[in-house]
């Protein structure tokens, strides 16, 4: 299982969409500490990448390159190797590779400028966040062999994630505007891991006001340090759920 990890590591860190990705960041990253006369606006321009630009080269590229590793992982399957050995190594060498990129490109930036509890929040749910959606990728490549149809799904899941759900939210927002529905809001908001990372890092920034209608519900309850537990253990959850989902359906499949 090492040995399939460090096989998988040493092709996705030499892969030229990987190297761009993390130059890509570093440059968005450095730019806007330097261009920004304080670090919360540039902190802010961070956040608007790890909530857009991570989830979506996160997802596409791990549902792009487990398509084009079909051949390999059916020469791994004719191997006296158990089938969640090889999916969890894909899983492992695949989101350790993103979460290494965005360290490389985003976390030194913000070690160096920003080496605070704010930093390290950002760095925290970067990472996380770039395991959730490479475990939304194994998902959505799962589903069907279709590469065109695959990909299809994965944008469509970084489409309602990052711009369909916070529509959604709105309009139940003004639907039941006359009705006390704080509670069930922080529920609904369990539903979308994008959401949970900005209200985490928004709440650390001070700048709550800028999440406009969900500020004032979830300040309360995700501003506490049991808030802070419970948002990074949904967060978990949107890593484990889809992967093992994954996992048995790659268990009953048949290649």
């Amino acid at each position: 299982m090492n040995r399939i990890i460090k096989i998988i590591l040493l092709d996705i860190l030499k892969n030229k969409i990987v190297l761009g990705y993390t130059f890509i960041l570093a440059i968005l990253s450095w730019s806007s500490f330097a261009l920004e006369d304080n670090s919360a606006k540039g902190l802010l321009t961070i956040l608007n990448v790890i909530l857009f630009t991570v989830p979506l080269v996160s997802i596409l590229f791990a549902t792009i390159y487990l398509y084009n590793s079909s051949e390999f992982i059916e020469l791994l399957l004719s191997q006296p190797v158990k089938r969640q050995k090889i999916w969890l190594s894909l899983f492992i060498g695949l989101s350790s590779s993103m979460v290494f990129s965005f360290f490389v490109g985003a976390g030194i930036p913000l070690l160096v400028n920003s080496p605070d509890n704010i930093g390290f929040m950002m760095i925290i749910v970067g990472c996380l966040v770039s395991v959730i959606f490479v475990a939304l990728a194994f998902l959505s490549s799962i589903l069907t062999r279709d590469k065109a149809k695959g990909i299809g799904i994965a944008i469509m899941i970084w489409l309602y994630f990052a711009l369909l759900f916070d529509g959604m939210v709105l309009f139940l927002l003004f639907q039941f505007a006359d009705y006390p529905i704080e509670t069930a809001m922080v529920g609904i908001t369990a539903l979308s891991p994008i959401d949970l990372a900005r209200i985490q890092i928004l709440l650390h920034l001070d700048v709550s006001a800028m999440m406009g209608y969900t500020g004032a519900i979830f300040k309360d309850f995700f501003g506490t340090s049991t808030g802070l537990i419970v948002s990074f253990l949904l967060l978990s959850l949107w890593a484990i759920i889809p992967f093992f989902i994954s996992l048995k359906k790659f268990n009953r499949k048949d290649l």
